[in-house]
């Protein structure tokens, strides 16, 4: 089976991918207590792409489900007499193979417009699914490998090789929800299909590449314009939030996760008086004005470095959150298939990521200069009283710029 995109995600665009899920329920109808049947229209830019069908069985809402199961025929009967006896109950075979499912879905009858024909594709597409039909006590069964009948079915084979789907016979592959490496592998292919759909969706595109530099081995161009003006949106919450902090606590110690931004820096910084939090507020001011500027942004110290890392992980969070505000922020500005790829900010924004090994527990006391490890590593500015000094003495903020607060 493939694992990878193949041509057909060349032409695809990944971006306009929407999925609408459809559902009759008749109110009284007891069979429908037992079995729903949701179709999964694919539509890219409002116009159809493809479909399949998933079915769930509730075990518990059934008379008896591989009956009721059976009666849908297809791949659910194929399902139904593999994994429920003719009482109706799961079999110890299943139930040996799974952690804790109580209901099962099956995914079944895909079709796919050849531009989309993709198994990453279809990856995501099944993943969304799970998402929205499923919960931990969920198994996801799709076809194994000799109950491939069509283009379709191959299709979701591949997807579930995919999505860490594991072999239960030669007809069925399941993804049991209650086990952690199903859900790292959504989050994978999820990833990868965002890498593709930002960077064109080449077919010779490899998920070992490194994505930070082109053909002819040059950088990526710097940040988009909408980028820019997300991280900078971020940045600039931070400092509202951080300047609050400053306010209230002062010079008092703090425990970790307590403020809404002094508490997530490290736990050597909660300590710091007031003067060092004043001149990590800053470090937030003095990026954002840095995008106001010229829409670039470099950090210049170590605060500025973590300044960054929180101001990236806050706008993917606004992404996430508030897509109505990034709407509003980003409108006007050019698109870009770069765009929000936070990722790429993380690899190519510093030069190293050295600070964040303050929050492992296992390094504790590397900030120390004099320490073996700190000396092996070839350590620099990890220390509070040096988050502020700059890396090159070119590099230096105006010393009168002053404090926003």
């Amino acid at each position: 089976m493939s694992s990878r995109p193949g041509p057909a995600a060349a032409g695809a665009d990944l971006a306009q991918l929407t999925l609408h899920f459809h559902h009759t329920h008749q109110l009284l109808d007891p069979a429908a207590q037992g079995v729903q049947s949701w179709e999964v229209r694919i539509t890219s830019a409002g116009t159809p792409v493809g479909s399949l069908e998933a079915v769930r069985g509730l075990y518990w809402q059934s008379d008896n489900l591989r009956e009721r199961m059976a009666d849908e025929q297809s791949f659910p009967a194929v399902v139904a007499a593999q994994l429920l006896d003719e009482e109706g109950r799961f079999t110890h075979e299943f139930e040996d193979f799974v952690e804790s499912a109580s209901s099962v879905l099956v995914v079944d009858r895909l079709r796919m417009d050849e531009a989309f024909a993709d198994p990453l594709i279809v990856a995501a597409v099944v993943a969304a699914v799970i998402d929205r039909l499923t919960d931990n006590y969920f198994a996801v069964v799709l076809p194994g490998k000799t109950a491939c009948t069509d283009a379709g079915s191959v299709l979701l084979a591949e997807a579930g090789a995919l999505l860490s789907a594991q072999e239960f016979s030669d007809e069925l592959q399941i993804i049991d929800n209650a086990l952690a490496a199903p859900e790292e592998a959504a989050h994978r292919v999820r990833e990868r299909l965002r890498s593709l759909a930002r960077h064109g969706g080449s077919p010779a595109w490899d998920e070992e590449a490194d994505d930070d530099w082109d053909e002819d081995g040059e950088e990526d161009e710097g940040l988009t314009a909408r980028t820019a003006a997300v991280l900078r949106v971020a940045l600039e919450e931070l400092s509202g939030h951080i300047w609050q902090d400053v306010a209230d606590v002062g010079d008092a110690p703090l425990g970790r996760g307590e403020g809404r931004v002094l508490g997530l820096l490290p736990p050597i910084t909660l300590r710091q008086d007031r003067d060092w939090r004043r001149q990590m507020a800053r470090c937030f001011d003095d990026l954002a004005a840095d995008l106001a500027k010229d829409g670039t942004v470099r950090p210049r110290c170590t605060g500025e470095e973590m300044a960054l890392h929180l101001g990236i992980d806050r706008a993917g969070a606004l992404m996430r959150n508030r897509p109505r505000l990034v709407a509003k922020k980003v409108a006007g500005l050019e698109e870009d298939r770069r765009d929000f790829d936070w990722d790429w900010c993380s690899d190519v924004l510093f030069e190293d990521h050295d600070v964040l090994m303050l929050f492992d527990a296992s390094l504790d006391g590397i900030e120390d200069s004099t320490s073996e490890i700190n000396q092996a590593l070839g350590l620099v500015s990890l220390a509070p009283a040096d988050w502020f000094s700059p890396f090159r003495p070119g590099q230096a903020r105006d010393p009168g710029r002053g404090f926003r607060h």
